[in-house]
Parts: structure tokens; sequence; C-alpha cells
């Protein structure tokens, strides 16, 4: 990843933060059965690969992939947050998504927050959960780049 003269770089890379996360995943039975209340629903998820020497792509065909099985596209999500282990990776993903910057990451990302191993799919699917509360906003797009080319996409959708 990091090379003389490359563009990932400290400054353009997450540190690595302590940090913590959890997230309950109900079924429907299991919400109406014990009162729950919940704050999104999922819509669907997908996981995709690419070559390890394009790693921090996989969001993009697990994007794609989800987007397609739910005959959805990016202009039907209302805010989107892609995992930032690296500024440039983001803005590779997000620009071979068409994703519009204005929606994308709006509460600052792993640079600015920090990247608790191991936290960052819970951390971000209640950052979405959040958003789509506050916002007032109906669906949103969580993406993750997981090492050696493989991503994950999540859909969720405020209830």
């Amino acid at each position: 990843m990091f090379s003389e003269n490359g563009i990932v770089t400290a400054a353009s890379s997450s540190p690595l933060s302590d940090g913590a996360a959890a997230v309950v995943v109900a079924s429907g039975q299991a919400v109406r059965e014990l009162g729950l209340k919940p704050r999104a629903r999922i819509v669907g998820t997908a996981s995709a690969g690419v070559q390890p020497s394009l790693m921090g792509l996989g969001p993009v065909p697990a994007t794609q992939k989800l987007l397609d099985r739910h005959a959805m596209s990016i202009s039907d999500l209302d805010a989107v947050e892609i995992n930032e282990a690296f500024a440039p990776q983001v803005l590779a993903c997000a620009r071979r998504l068409n994703i519009d910057e204005s929606i994308l990451n709006a509460w600052g990302g792993a640079i600015a927050l920090g990247h608790p191993l191991g936290a960052s799919g819970a951390r971000l699917a209640l950052t979405m959960a959040r958003r789509l509360e506050d916002g007032d906003l109906n669906r949103g797009l969580v993406t993750l780049c997981v090492g050696v080319g493989q991503g994950t996409s999540m859909i969720l959708e405020r209830v």
C-alpha cells in the first residue's frame, strides 16, 4: 500500500484506535415477541471480491451486486458510509459508483474518528441508523473493504 511518492500516506490513512461497538440484529418475529424498537431494517447484503492488487475496491462489485439484487440504483439511496481505511480508497469507490459526495461519510469516517479493529461494521451500521433517523432519510448504504480485495455492502432502511 505504501510506496515512495505514493498517495497512501500516514496523513491519508486511518489511525488504529481503541473502541468498541455492539449491534443487536433480530428477526421481525423476535422484534414483535420481545417488544423491541428497531432503529433500522436490513434490506440486504452482498459480498464480492477483486484481485488482491486492487485492495480497497471490493465494495464496488459488492455494492453493484446488492443494488442489482434489489432492483435499485445509487440514486435510490439517501446516505452512504464507506469504511475509510485510506482516503484514496474511499474516493476511488465513490467515483466508480457515482456517489454524490454530499451524502458520503457526512459525519466523518475512520480518518477523523479512528479505526478500532473489529468494530468497523457495527460502528458504520450504527452511524447509518442515526443518520437515517436524524436526517429524516429513508435508505442508506454501508460498505467495507476487507483486505486482499474483498468487499461487503449492506442497505439499511429507516423504520
